[in-house]
């Protein structure tokens, strides 16, 4: 199998990133371009983003995840604990988000730690979730191998007839992560390949520090 893709070539010309505009905390630049990605390049799931751990192999392992929250502490999403990933996280904390929105010719790229959340707030976005979503939780070993789908389907009948005209409890296993960052890459593609890249990295006294790298 052999396949050239050295003719795959696109010149980004749609924005720029300067150092004097942005603002000094990064959760807010995130905040801005969120928005804009939203409203301005109509990109579906935008919140999708690259969620990156090392495996007890020491090999990295990257996976596609949503975001559900994002505050001034960090960016949340939610997955069964026990998962490859969860214990990944859980043996070693240190991880890396990265979002790539191709319409916007942006990219994000974000180092942090990882924690659990508070059971309460996963228990409520828990109870927002779509009852079949809710099904799957208690149904899917995460990452576990399943001899066949028709396990899974089977599991989750006999969850329909358990919960039938009850509510659906959180599995104790399943709930939310915060990603605390600790440094944060703002990416803007321009002609020429003479991209903008603003790094902030946050310091021992919790201040940011902003940073100009070269393409």
């Amino acid at each position: 199998m052999n396949k050239d893709l050295s003719h795959y070539r696109k010149s980004y010309e749609k924005g720029e990133l300067s150092e004097n505009t942005v603002s000094d905390n990064p959760l807010e630049l995130f905040q801005k371009w969120f928005y804009e990605v939203e409203e301005f390049f109509s990109i579906d799931e935008a919140n999708a983003m690259t969620l990156s751990t090392i495996s007890s192999d020491g090999f990295p392992r990257s996976r596609i995840v949503l975001l559900k929250r994002f505050t001034h502490e960090g960016f949340v999403f939610f997955t069964n604990y026990l998962s490859k990933k969860g214990r990944s996280m859980e043996r070693d904390p240190n991880v890396c988000l990265s979002f790539f929105w191709h319409a916007a010719e942006r990219q994000v790229i974000i180092k942090g730690k990882a924690e659990k959340l508070a059971e309460n707030l996963s228990d409520g976005y828990f109870e927002t979730r779509p009852r079949g979503s809710q099904l799957s939780a208690h149904a899917s070993d995460q990452s576990e191998v399943v001899d066949s789908r028709e396990v899974l389907e089977n599991r989750m009948k006999a969850l329909e007839d358990k919960f039938e005209g009850k509510d659906i409890p959180r599995p104790p296993n399943w709930g939310g992560i915060l990603v605390r960052p600790l440094e944060m890459e703002f990416w803007q593609g321009r002609a020429n390949r003479l991209h903008d890249r603003l790094r902030y990295t946050l310091d021992e006294d919790y201040n940011w520090i902003l940073e100009r790298l070269a393409p």
